[in-house]
C-alpha cells in the first residue's frame, strides 16, 4: 500500500447451485489464496454463497437459514485475514428478501450493501424473489450486532485515508444513475461490484466498456467480480468475466468461461490527484452516507501492473499510426489558422537536419497544403556554423528540396565571430557563451528573413527540451508559432518515422530515415573527425527517461520517490537503478530552475494530455524551489550512491 498502491482481487469461485456448504468451503479456500498473494480488497460474485440461479429456491427458509449461517461462518473465517472481503448473499430482513453484498473484515460483518436496481426483463426475473434495497441506509440488528444496511455504504481504511470503498451489485451499474455515482461524490475511490451477468453475443465487450466508462466518469478504481461456471445452465451460461479498471482503463480482465482470480494494484493516490485537478468532479458538500472504518495493515505492495516505459507512444502499431496522423493534423491545423490570421506569405523554418526541425518542416508542408498555398512559400533556412556536420547539412538541404520548400543557405560563422570580437569573447573558449551566441544569431537571421518574406518564424523546439530548459533563451527558445511545443521527444521520433513510412517519395524516405539515425545534437561545438561531437543525451540524459519522468510528474502529480519506484519496473533490463536515479535527480532540478524559459513561450498547439504552455496546462512561478521534491527523492537514493 506504499505510494497509494493497493493490491486487489476479483474472484470467481467454483460453486454448486444451492449447495451452501460446498460454496462456503470454496469461498474460504479462495480467501486463503488471495490473502496469501497480498490482496487487500477481495471481491466475490453476486449471491455466490448460494448461487445466483437458485430461482424459486430463494423462497425456501432452509436455504436462507443456511446462507445466513454461512455468512457468519465466512465472517469468522476472516478473523486472521488482513483484507476487506465482499461476498454476495441472500438475506431476509423484516420479512423481505434482499440481494446483498456483505463486507467482511477481521472477523466482523462491517456492512450489508443492498441491490438497488432489480432486473425484471428478458432472462431476468429477480423481483419474483427479491425486493429493492431501501432508498437510504439504516442500521439493523444481525446476530445481536448493529450493522449498517442499505445502498452506498462507505468503508474507510483506518491506516490509509485515501482508500474509501463502496459496493454495488450487478444491474446497479447498468442503470442510468448507478448508486456508485453518489458514493464517489462522497469520497469513494474504489467501487466493487458483486455481479452475475450472463453471456450473450457481444455482451462481453459492452460490459467492459460499461465498467471502463463508469470508472472514467467517477475517476475511481472499479473491481467487477462475475459469476461463472457452476451456475445453472437451464437457460443461461455465465462466463466468469472479471474486470478491474482504473479511471477509464481496464488494467486486467479474466479469460471468459473459466473460473479464475485476477489481481492488480489500484493507485488511489493517483485517482485523488486526478479528482483534484478535474473541476467537473464535484464532491457532495454535505455528507449523507454512512462511513464505516475498517483495518488493514499498510505494507509495501509488490507491483504487478504494467507501466509503459514510453507513455506518450502507443505500443500497438496500428494505434500508433492513428495517433501520429492525428497529431500531425492538429499541428498543421494550428499552423494553418495562424498563417491565415497573420496573412503570412511564407513560413520560415530553421532547418538543421535534426529531428525537431524536420518535424516542423513536415508540419509546415501539411499546413500549406491545407491552405492551398504553394510549398515554395516555405522558406527553409540552413545556417551552417562551427558544429555543423556534412551529414546533417546534406540531409537538411535534400529534405527541403524534396518537400518543395525554398531553400536558403545563410552561413552564420562570420557573424558569430564578429560578435565574439564585439563582446570580447575568446573563440577558443567553448563555454556556454560560445554555444548560445550561435543559437541567438540563427534566431536573429530567421526573424529578419521572416520580415523579408512577409512570413512568420516556425518554432522547432519540443516539449522535452522545454521541460529540461534545453534551449537557448531568446535563441531557439523563441519563434512566432511553436508547432512542436507539446510534442515530447520520444513522440517526435515516431511522427517523423510515420511520415517516412507513409510518403511515396523514396528519396525523401531515405533522407528521413537517415535523420532518424542521426544522434540528437544542437551541433554547437566543432565536429571531431567530421562526426558530431556534442550528443544531447550524453549531457542531460536519455529522453526516454525524461519523457517518462515528465509524464508522471505532470499527468498524475507523482512525487519523485514514486516516479523512481515505477521507473525501475518500467525500465527493468534497460537502465540500472543508479542511472535512473541520476537522471531523475537531474530532471527534477532542471525542471524547476528552467521554468523562466517556459513562462514566456510562444503560442503553439496542445496535442496531448500533458503540455507546458504557461497560458494553459502548466502555470508555475519561475522562482519556485525544488527542495521538497529533491528531499523526497533523496529518501529513495540507491545504496552506494
Amino acid at each position: 500500500m506504499k505510494d497509494g498502491f493497493v493490491k486487489v482481487a476479483a474472484v470467481t469461485p467454483d460453486i454448486r447451485v444451492a449447495d451452501v456448504a460446498y460454496n462456503t468451503q470454496n469461498i474460504c479456500k479462495m480467501i486463503d489464496e488471495t490473502v496469501a498473494k497480498g490482496a487487500k480488497v477481495i471481491v466475490f460474485p453476486e449471491l455466490c454463497v448460494t448461487g445466483y440461479t437458485c430461482s424459486d429456491l430463494f423462497t425456501q427458509d432452509i436455504l436462507l437459514k443456511e446462507s445466513k449461517e454461512a455468512l457468519f461462518k465466512i465472517a469468522e473465517y476472516t478473523k486472521e485475514k488482513d483484507a476487506i472481503i465482499f461476498i454476495g448473499v441472500p438475506l431476509a430482513i423484516d420479512g423481505e428478501l434482499y440481494n446483498v453484498a456483505a463486507a467482511l473484515n477481521h472477523g466482523k460483518i462491517l456492512g450489508l450493501t443492498t441491490k438497488t436496481f432489480l432486473p425484471n426483463y428478458g432472462e431476468f426475473y429477480e423481483m419474483r424473489q427479491f425486493r429493492p434495497g431501501p432508498d437510504k441506509a439504516r442500521w439493523i440488528t444481525l446476530d445481536g450486532k448493529q450493522i449498517p444496511f442499505g445502498p452506498q455504504l462507505l468503508f474507510v481504511a483506518d491506516q490509509m485515508e485515501e482508500l474509501v470503498i463502496s459496493a454495488e451489485i450487478c444491474e446497479d451499474v447498468w442503470s442510468p444513475v448507478p448508486p456508485s455515482t453518489l458514493a464517489a461524490r462522497e469520497g469513494a475511490t474504489v467501487i466493487v461490484n458483486c455481479s452475475a451477468s450472463d453471456e450473450t453475443i457481444g455482451k462481453a465487450s459492452y460490459r467492459e466498456s460499461l465498467i471502463e466508462g463508469q470508472s472514467a466518469r467517477l475517476i475511481c478504481g472499479y473491481i467487477y467480480a462475475n459469476a461463472g461456471e457452476g451456475e445453472s445452465t437451464t437457460d443461461l451460461v455465465f462466463g466468469g468475466h472479471n474486470i478491474i479498471a482504473e479511471n477509464g482503463t481496464t488494467l486486467v480482465s479474466s479469460e471468459r468461461f473459466r473460473n479464475e482470480v485476477i489481481y492488480t494494484e489500484l493507485d488511489v493516490k493517483r485517482l485523488l490527484s486526478e479528482r483534484r485537478k478535474n473541476t467537473t468532479f464535484q464532491t457532495e458538500k454535505e455528507r449523507m452516507l454512512i462511513r464505516i472504518p475498517f483495518s488493514i495493515h499498510v505494507e509495501e505492495t509488490e507491483l504487478t501492473r504494467k507501466f509503459a516505459s514510453r507513455p506518450f507512444v502507443p505500443s500497438v502499431m496500428a494505434e500508433r499510426n492513428l495517433r501520429c496522423e492525428e497529431i500531425l493534423t492538429i499541428q498543421a491545423m494550428g499552423l494553418k489558422k495562424r498563417l491565415a490570421h497573420a496573412h503570412a506569405k511564407s513560413a520560415v523554418v530553421g532547418i538543421s537536419g535534426g529531428l525537431d526541425s524536420t518535424l516542423a518542416l513536415l508540419v509546415s508542408a501539411k499546413a500549406f497544403d491545407a491552405l492551398g498555398m504553394d510549398r515554395s512559400g516555405i522558406t527553409a533556412v540552413t545556417m551552417p556554423c562551427f558544429g555543423t556536420t556534412d551529414r546533417t547539412y546534406q540531409n537538411a538541404c535534400k529534405m527541403s528540396l524534396k518537400l518543395g520548400a525554398t531553400l536558403r543557405e545563410i552561413p552564420v560563422g562570420a557573424a558569430v565571430e564578429q560578435h565574439f570580437k564585439d563582446i570580447g569573447h575568446d573563440p577558443e573558449d567553448h563555454s556556454v557563451t560560445y554555444e548560445n551566441s550561435q543559437a541567438r544569431e540563427r534566431t536573429q537571421v530567421l526573424m529578419d528573413v521572416a520580415n523579408q518574406t512577409g512570413g512568420i518564424v516556425i518554432g522547432t523546439g519540443d516539449m522535452s527540451e522545454l521541460a529540461l530548459g534545453w534551449a537557448t533563451y531568446n535563441g531557439d527558445h523563441m519563434s512566432m508559432y511553436g508547432v512542436n511545443a507539446s510534442v515530447p521527444k520520444t513522440l517526435v521520433r515516431h511522427l517523423v518515422h510515420y511520415y517516412a513510412d507513409t510518403c511515396k517519395d523514396q528519396e525523401l524516405k531515405d533522407v528521413l530515415y537517415d535523420v532518424l539515425d542521426t544522434p540528437v545534437s544542437p551541433e554547437l561545438l566543432p565536429p571531431k573527425d567530421g562526426e558530431i561531437a556534442q550528443k544531447t543525451e550524453d549531457l542531460v540524459g536519455p529522453y526516454e527517461l525524461h519523457d517518462f519522468f515528465l509524464y508522471y510528474l505532470l499527468r498524475f502529480s507523482y512525487e519523485p520517490g514514486k516516479i523512481y519506484r515505477i521507473a525501475r519496473y518500467a525500465f527493468d533490463g534497460e537502465y540500472d537503478d543508479a542511472t535512473i536515479y541520476k537522471w531523475l535527480y537531474t530532471f527534477c532540478r532542471r525542471f524547476f530552475i528552467q521554468q523562466f524559459k517556459r513562462s514566456c513561450l510562444p503560442d503553439g498547439p496542445k496535442v496531448g494530455t500533458v503540455a507546458l504552455s504557461p497560458r494553459g496546462d502548466w502555470r508555475m512561478p519561475s522562482d519556485a524551489c525544488a527542495e521538497v521534491w529533491l528531499r523526497d527523492l533523496e529518501k529513495a537514493k540507491p545504496v552506494g550512491m
